[in-house]
């Protein structure tokens, strides 16, 4: 028996069984790709099932029934989502109430998402739907978070900006002891576990720092890593998406950071940092999306910066960038894979570079 009743037709899980995938070997070989062939690798950090905290689902409505769940793999089809061995227990538990919701509101007229986000003391939600909704819908959406204490349920039509419908408690989540209010629909490391996972191992992989020391971070969020980092150094964020930048220099100034850090709007593959930006830095710490740090690279690899400390979602992206900095002279000092990603062959992981 499978581990999901959905497993062959929902594109989220590739194999079967967890063991199925090799994910120490994922990482060998795209270091191994980027020309790094003995790298020691960091025994495996798997995260527990039942802990993702965050999801996007797709929604649809025909025939007066809603489909919620995730896409068939390379297909447009919806797998409706009954079950799931990753997911938060009560988010999935949200599921059924949403279908409902869904199915009453006129603000969904064809097909939408739903991205959830389970923070501090609940859950955060967002829809984007096809069409404007209605007086009557935003009644009922302030009636669902009522009944199922959402902590704010928000809409976006399309692609536009999204705007808070209820908000009946603070959407609050604490990092590293600083407490942030996410945007909607804000991306969020997967889980808990790994989240702690992964700034322990950046956090290793520090230098030696004084209290003035440059820590430049690419890619920033809404400061996940950043208030981590923030005892170690002076931090230099930078972040594309304007709404996590906001959210970062509210938490910045409430915890009365400012004198320590500073974030600014940046969007690093049309304006890359320049080498003179980069170069004084005690360390560059970066956590780029899924394809990687794209233009960003070539100006990282040239600046000399003695230390750089790369968080990939992705082996493949992980190599071609990681062959950037190997081509720069860079050695690997350390190198931690962590498991977010279960049945799949996707993988976080934590890579020290060092130039000698």
């Amino acid at each position: 028996m499978s581990h999901c009743v959905h497993f062959g037709a929902c594109g989220g899980c590739a194999v079967a069984e967890r063991s199925a995938v090799d994910k120490t070997a994922l990482l060998r070989t795209a270091l191994q790709r980027a020309g790094y062939p003995n790298v020691t690798l960091a025994p495996l950090l798997e995260t527990p099932l039942k802990s993702r905290r965050r999801v996007d689902l797709a929604v649809k409505r025909f025939a007066g029934a809603i489909t919620l769940g995730l896409h068939r793999a390379r297909s447009d089809e919806i797998i409706d989502m009954t079950e799931c061995v990753l997911l938060e227990r009560r988010i999935l538990a949200l599921l059924p109430p949403m279908r409902v919701l869904l199915r009453s509101i006129e603000g969904l007229r064809r097909t939408g998402s739903v991205i959830i986000n389970w923070l501090d003391s609940g859950p955060d939600i967002l829809l984007r739907l096809d069409a404007d909704i209605t007086g009557p819908d935003r009644t009922k959406m302030i009636a669902f978070a009522r009944e199922h204490r959402a902590l704010r349920i928000s809409f976006a039509k399309g692609t536009e900006a999204a705007e808070p419908v209820a908000m009946l408690a603070s959407p609050v989540m604490t990092l590293s002891g600083i407490e942030v209010v996410p945007p909607p629909g804000a991306f969020l490391q997967a889980s808990i576990a790994g989240e702690a996972e992964i700034i322990k191992a950046v956090l290793a992989g520090l230098p030696k720092l004084t209290a003035k020391a440059r820590i430049v971070e690419l890619y920033a969020g809404i400061g996940t890593l950043s208030f981590a980092l923030v005892p170690h150094g002076r931090i230099e964020a930078y972040e594309g998406a304007v709404d996590a930048v906001t959210a970062h220099e509210l938490a910045i100034r409430r915890a009365n950071l400012a004198g320590r850090m500073q974030v600014s709007v940046r969007d690093l593959n049309r304006r890359p940092l320049l080498i003179a930006e980069i170069a004084k830095a005690a360390v560059v710490v970066l956590d780029p999306p899924y394809a990687g740090a794209g233009a960003q690279m070539k100006n990282l690899a040239a600046s000399g910066v003695k230390r750089i400390i790369y968080v990939s979602c992705n082996p493949d992206a992980l190599a071609t960038d990681a062959f950037a900095l190997q081509r720069a002279g860079y050695e690997i000092l350390t190198a931690t894979p962590i498991d977010q990603f279960p049945y799949s062959e996707n993988l976080e992981s934590v890579v020290v570079f060092a130039k000698p």
